[in-house]
């Protein structure tokens, strides 16, 4: 696995021993990123479900203004700490051990911290969310639901969920969101929604 484009291309990424986490391929990447280069030059870019952190630094590589990364695996942590360094892209990047739940829960208190001491400043909303979680276990459609009435974004913030093939979006209207575009490949899929 490497970084494909960008500051950082070419690098190799180290990834997760054993099963635990699902690196996405170099193709399907490529692919992603394609459809993600209008979005990603100077944007703040949130990695749920992070696993070695390859898509952050993807996007980091790419012109991502920072990086949150979210993962709570202990071993997956230390590999995204140690692909930043190798990267040299630590400086615009943030590295959070702990369940993505309560991920969500801390930046959106610092949002709200911040929206009161910035004067005219920007506001703290990311304009990429990804999420990576385990297949088949409704984790999408949980992060989903807390994006909906999240301070973490607006109606310009582009969400990507990677799901495998038999996932369902047919949610996506009653939470207040709107397909983009639903990418299949052989094995799984990439939603792009937006609050509606």
């Amino acid at each position: 696995m490497r970084v494909i484009s960008g500051t950082a291309k070419s690098l190799p990424l180290k990834t997760v021993p054993g099963m635990d986490t699902r690196p996405t391929t170099d193709r399907i990447k490529e692919t992603l990123f394609n459809m993600l280069a209008p979005y990603v030059q100077g944007a703040r870019f949130l990695d749920l479900f992070a696993g070695s952190g390859a898509i952050g630094i993807e996007a980091l590589s790419r012109g991502a203004h920072e990086a949150v990364f979210v993962e709570k695996n202990r071993r997956a942590v230390q590999c995204i700490r140690e692909n930043l360094e190798f990267t040299r892209l630590s400086k615009e990047a943030e590295v959070l051990q702990e369940d993505v739940f309560a991920a969500l829960e801390r930046l959106e208190r610092r949002a709200g911290e911040l929206s009161i001491s910035r004067d005219g400043g920007r506001p703290y909303i990311f304009d990429v969310v990804f999420l990576d979680p385990p297949y088949n276990c409704l984790l999408e459609k949980q992060v989903l639901e807390v994006l909906a009435h999240s301070c973490l974004i607006d109606g310009d913030s582009l969400i990507v969920a990677e799901a495998s093939l038999q996932t369902a979006f047919d949610y996506l209207e009653a939470l207040g969101f709107e397909q983009i575009k639903l990418k299949k490949y052989k094995t799984n899929v990439h939603l792009f929604c937006r609050r509606a």
